[in-house]
């Protein structure tokens, strides 16, 4: 077995104190993005005992007025890709449009959407408990025109 030059030492300590600056400074002021050096936020805060819950959705009317739950099912978009995305949605509503477009591909045979919509469902929390009332907010609208 060989041993270390000082010189390796060296080197072997001075990465293992950056790694734990990088470590202490994540865990400081860190953001999830930082991760593996800054903590999942998510799980290392709670929310508010008495925050509403909310549970978003991607829904649309079709030309026979129908509503029309859209899902990975029926459109081939995960509610995590509109969730990930919902800044752009409200910055360019038209967006909507390809979520249409692509509920049409998986369902020729489906009256076309004239309306879609994202909308929150809010469930009530209190005491980190649901109260079972419930209230939706629409956050964006695209029209068919």
């Amino acid at each position: 077995m060989e041993t270390l030059t000082s010189r390796g030492r060296a080197v072997r300590l001075a990465v293992a104190a950056a790694g734990l600056g990088l470590l202490l400074a994540g865990t400081l002021w860190g953001q999830d993005d930082d991760f593996p050096f800054g903590p999942f936020r998510m799980y290392a805060t709670a929310p508010d005992p008495d925050a509403d819950a909310g549970d978003t959705r991607v829904e649309a009317t079709d030309a026979t007025g129908r509503t029309v739950v859209l899902n990975e099912a029926n459109s081939g978009i995960r509610r995590a890709e509109i969730e990930g995305q919902m800044g752009a949605y409200l910055t360019a509503p038209s967006r909507l449009r390809q979520v249409a477009m692509a509920y049409a591909s998986r369902n020729p045979s489906a009256a076309p959407l004239t309306e879609v919509r994202i909308v929150t469902r809010w469930v009530e929390i209190e005491d980190s408990r649901p109260t079972g009332a419930s209230h939706d907010e629409t956050i964006v609208t695209w029209a068919a025109r």
